[in-house]
C-alpha cells in the first residue's frame, strides 16, 4: 500500500477550503466603497436656487367661455346679373386691394342692349333740336315738344340702367382684405344670389363667444377682458364691443363680441377662450415657473430643513403670472422657482438672492 494514499483527501480538502475562502474574499464589500458613503443625499451637490414663498391674495375669479377669433370685415361677393364668369384671377389665400377686378361676366347681351339704347338716345337727341327749331318756326306745337322731351328722358333712363348692369359683369374687391374661398371657376354660370367669393380683412380681428345667460350680466359693454388663445401662451386683452339683446332660444346663449389688438400670428378660425370676471376669491398661489409637469402630473420642490422635497400638487386657473393651487401645498410653505425639473429629491439647497 503507498504510504501517502492517506494524506491525498487530507490536502486535497485543504486546497478546496483555502480557494473557498479567497472566493469569498473576492465577492465581499470593499471597505473603501461601504465607508465612503457615494450615492447618498448627503453627498449630493448643493443646489443653488431661488426660492418664493406660497402667498395668498384675493383674485377676481372668473369663469371661462369658449369662442372663434373672427375677422371684422367680411363679405361674400355675389354677380347682381346672371352671366357665364369670363376669367376669375383671385384664388385662396391671395391679398387684394380695395376696387381691384376680381371676377369679369359675360356681359354682350347687355352690352347690345346698351348700344341700342344709345342710338335710340341719339335719335332723340335729333329729334329734339328738330322740333326746337320748328316751334320756332311755327311748324310746331308746344305738345309735340313736349312728348318728344319725355321720350328723350326715357332713353336717358333706359341708358343709365344699361350702363348700370353692364357694370355688374364686373366684380371688384369692396375692401382690402385675402381671398379665403373661391365658390366658383371660369365657364360657371353666375347668377344673382350665387357667391362667387368670399373676401376678408385679416388685419381687425374680433373674438366671438356665446356667453350663458347666468354670466351675461358680469359683462359691461367697453369692458377689458383677458382672452386666451390655444396656439399663445400669453393672454391678449380684449375690449367689449357688441352684446346681443336676446339669447339664443336653444342654447341660452348671448353672443359678446370683443375687439382685438393687433398681434402678430393671430389668424381667424383659432379657437380660444375669453375670462369672465364672476366675483373676487381667495386662493393659494405660486409663480408659473415653480410647476413642472412629468407625464400628466404636476409637481414643485419645496425646501424642507435645507433639502429639496418633490411634492404633487394640483393646480387650477392660471393668474398671470402666477398659478392657483388647487392641492399639495400650504401657505408660507416655500417652492424653488428657477429651473426645478433640475433638482433631485433631497438635494441640499442653497438659497440664492
Amino acid at each position: 500500500m503507498n504510504p501517502f494514499s492517506q494524506k491525498g483527501p487530507k490536502i486535497g480538502a485543504g486546497v478546496v477550503s483555502l480557494s473557498l475562502l479567497c472566493l469569498l474574499a473576492g465577492c465581499g464589500p470593499d471597505p473603501r466603497s461601504a465607508s465612503s458613503g457615494t450615492g447618498s443625499p448627503s453627498a449630493a451637490a448643493v443646489a443653488k436656487v431661488r426660492l418664493v414663498a406660497v402667498e395668498s391674495h384675493g383674485f377676481t375669479a372668473t369663469e371661462e367661455v369658449v369662442g372663434t377669433v373672427r375677422t371684422r370685415l367680411h363679405a361674400t361677393l355675389e354677380a347682381k346679373v346672371a352671366g357665364r364668369i369670363e376669367s376669375l384671377d383671385v384664388a385662396p389665400g391671395q391679398t387684394v386691394r380695395q376696387g381691384q377686378l376680381l371676377a369679369t361676366l359675360d356681359a354682350r347681351e347687355t352690352q347690345a342692349r346698351l348700344d341700342s339704347a344709345k342710338a335710340v338716345l341719339d335719335q332723340l337727341v335729333r329729334d329734339l333740336e328738330r322740333v326746337g327749331r320748328l316751334l320756332k318756326d311755327g311748324a310746331a306745337t308746344p305738345s309735340e315738344l313736349e312728348a318728344v322731351q319725355s321720350r328723350h328722358r326715357m332713353a336717358l333712363a333706359v341708358v343709365s340702367e344699361m350702363e348700370t348692369i353692364l357694370g355688374h359683369a364686373r366684380v371688384v374687391a369692396p375692401f382690402d382684405g385675402v381671398i379665403t374661398r373661391k365658390a366658383v371657376d371660369v365657364g360657371d354660370l353666375a347668377t344673382p344670389g350665387r357667391p362667387l367669393v368670399e373676401i376678408e380683412d385679416p388685419t381687425h380681428l374680433r373674438f366671438e363667444a356665446d356667453v350663458p345667460e347666468a354670466l351675461i350680466d358680469e359683462i359691461l359693454s367697453g369692458a377689458r377682458l383677458p382672452v386666451r388663445i390655444a396656439s399663445r401662451k400669453d393672454s391678449i386683452e380684449g375690449v367689449v364691443v357688441e352684446m346681443a339683446p336676446v339669447a339664443e332660444a336653444v342654447s341660452r346663449t348671448y353672443r359678446v363680441t370683443l375687439d382685438l389688438p393687433v398681434v402678430p400670428g393671430l389668424r381667424a378660425g383659432q379657437f380660444g377662450r375669453v375670462a369672465v370676471p364672476t366675483g373676487q376669491t381667495t386662493v393659494p398661489h405660486v409663480p408659473s415657473s415653480a410647476v413642472f409637469q412629468r407625464g400628466q402630473l404636476e409637481y414643485v420642490v419645496v425646501a424642507v430643513a435645507g433639502r429639496a422635497q418633490l411634492r404633487l400638487v394640483r393646480t387650477g386657473k392660471r393668474l398671470a403670472p402666477d398659478v392657483e393651487v388647487i392641492s399639495g401645498l400650504e401657505v408660507g410653505e416655500k417652492v424653488v422657482v428657477q429651473e426645478p425639473d433640475r433638482v433631485r429629491e433631497g438635494q441640499p439647497l442653497e438659497v440664492i438672492p
